[in-house]
């Protein structure tokens, strides 16, 4: 039997991982039946479940695969660099955030949180990595004098998580964003650290 190469291995997952995305995204986590994750993929259920355990696990490594990309970003950029992405790449094209598809699966997510305690726990597994991005991005800033010191790093991290969770649920829901760049503006300069004179 030929041995099948990392590379190849690694083509396969990615090609799971991006038509599932899709189908989570247009059918919810309940409807993205194995029929559909098939037709999504182009791959059998054997193939697709050979990568993965379940369809939890898939879900779950689609969570992870975009909060490694998003603390790519924020390590380099911060947190509100990510907003400001998906505001002027909507559909993931540039690949530095998650595209259209990823903000339905983002809500579906929201749901298994709130009614699945199991889920819950794994989830937590799997975001703490973009929360330790934006704490470690927020840490240095505060240690070159860039943000500002009368407010926990801790207490700056929640804060921009929730807006950046605000803006997640403003899109997905459809709603316009073209006029949410000044907003970003303001909340960027909110962690700022201001000098006087």
């Amino acid at each position: 039997m030929p041995r099948v190469s990392s590379d190849h291995l690694q083509a396969r997952r990615r090609q799971i991982l991006d038509g599932s995305r899709a189908c989570f995204a247009r059918h919810g986590y309940e409807g993205a039946t194995v029929r559909r994750l098939e037709e999504a993929t182009g791959l059998s259920r054997g193939a697709i479940f050979h990568h993965f355990k379940d369809k939890e696990s898939l879900f779950l490594a689609l969570a992870e695969d975009d909060a490694e990309r998003m603390a790519d970003v924020v390590a380099q950029q911060g947190l509100v660099q990510v907003m400001r992405d998906l505001l002027s790449d909507p559909h993931g094209r540039q690949g530095s955030v998650p595209g259209a598809e990823w903000l339905g699966t983002r809500l579906e997510v929201s749901r298994r949180l709130r009614t699945d305690a199991e889920f819950r726990s794994r989830w937590a597994q799997r975001s703490e990595q973009l929360t330790a991005a934006t704490r470690e991005r927020l840490r240095r800033q505060r240690r070159s004098g860039n943000l500002r010191d009368d407010v926990d790093v801790d207490v700056l991290t929640a804060y921009l998580e929730l807006v950046l969770e605000g803006l997640v649920s403003h899109l997905a829901m459809g709603f316009p964003a073209d006029d949410l760049d000044p907003v970003l503006d303001l909340v960027e300069e909110s962690v700022r650290r201001h000098r006087n004179g």
